[in-house]
């Protein structure tokens, strides 16, 4: 596999522009984590912004480079198959068609079809790695990518001894058009079977944007540790009813609160809001602001909860997230957050090779 220098990028607190320093602290303050701490850097997709996103030549470097947890998104196949991809419709930007998997195969092409419409064979016929992901210039692009399984994803892990590394694993169930993924009772137990079948389950969290997928894993699961996703719009504060999302909770019933909304689901143990407004927006912005502010971490921290924000790639953000006293952070770069840890003088997560 081809493995490029990872990307090296500067960054001080001293750098640091004045819209920061409402959350930074000096060397000696409160936001300073100790070497000791364990900070949780998760390579989002497993890490995009340096290798076609979930291919396990992706995950495979990012193992190299030493992070904390793989993050990826699972979707459920029309013959039930787990495969590691985060849209439910196949994307053009990302895949091209090659060839239908029989003659006259009326599903053909199969390019923007729904996953859960199209058999595991169909799938691999598409080439994923034609072309570099927009917006993402320094992104290696695994040339013929074939969409892979979750199996493929954790047999991966067992192969590399990397017993240390959590897998956080999405289950996309769209719960606001749950016509178009796979229904949420198969999607859950398909997900936990392959899980469980694994022997690596100790090493798995499980996340969803679908408060109800999360109560279904709790059941099958119960010991298993459960990440609730929001991007606050979700929470649906101040219409009538409850979200589709919130697996029958209504937000309004706790203030709007998503830590206390959150709370309320069995097994939950980390909060993953989007970290800022406007999303993917920069700490240098005018008018941005942090979702996971100080308030929402201390009142998850005094739950016990943690608070892992995603999806956050520019440095200087970073740095004031890492000021907050968040507990890991969801990147595509998880080179750029593991040069910060180590300028820091952060604890940084092992690295692996086979």
């Amino acid at each position: 596999m081809s493995f490029r220098h990872f990307i090296v990028g500067a960054v001080a607190v001293g750098l640091l522009a004045t819209p920061v320093s409402a959350y930074a602290a000096d060397a000696a303050g409160p936001g300073v984590l100790p070497q000791k701490t364990h900070f949780d850097l998760q390579a989002h997709r497993g890490g995009l912004g340096l290798t076609t996103e979930e291919s396990l030549e992706g995950f495979a470097k990012a193992l190299q480079l030493g992070v904390t947890t793989l993050e990826l998104d699972t979707h459920v196949t029309k013959d039930e198959k787990v495969v590691v991809n985060h849209d439910r419709k196949i994307s053009a930007t990302k895949c091209r068609d090659t060839a239908p998997v029989i003659a006259g195969d009326p599903s053909y092409p199969y390019v923007g079809k729904y996953i859960k419409d199209l058999t595991l064979a169909q799938i691999k016929t598409m080439d994923c790695g034609y072309q570099q992901l927009p917006g993402f210039p320094e992104q290696e692009v695994v040339h013929g990518f074939r969409m892979v399984e979750l199996s493929d994803v954790l047999d991966l892990v067992k192969a590399y001894r990397a017993r240390e590394v959590t897998l956080n694993i999405e289950t996309k169930v769209e719960a606001g058009a749950p016509e178009q993924t796979a229904p949420r009772a198969l999607f859950v137990r398909r997900v936990y079977e392959e899980i469980h079948a694994s022997g690596i389950e100790r090493q798995v969290t499980i996340q969803s944007f679908d408060w109800g997928a999360l109560r279904e894993m709790h059941r099958l699961a119960p010991r298993w540790p459960l990440v609730a996703l929001t991007n606050y719009d979700f929470l649906q504060v101040g219409q009538p009813g409850a979200s589709p999302w919130l697996g029958g909770l209504d937000a309004d019933d706790f203030g709007g609160d998503f830590v206390r909304a959150a709370a309320a689901i069995p097994g939950v143990t980390t909060l993953s809001p989007n970290y800022g407004f406007p999303q993917n927006g920069k700490i240098s912005d005018p008018g941005f602001r942090f979702y996971p502010d100080a308030k929402m971490i201390a009142d998850a921290h005094a739950r016990g909860l943690k608070v892992v924000p995603w999806t956050c790639d520019d440095p200087a953000t970073i740095g004031a997230l890492i000021d907050l006293r968040v507990d890991g952070i969801i990147t595509d770069y998880p080179d750029r957050v593991r040069q910060i840890m180590a300028e820091r003088g952060m604890r940084l997560p092992k690295a692996y090779h086979r």
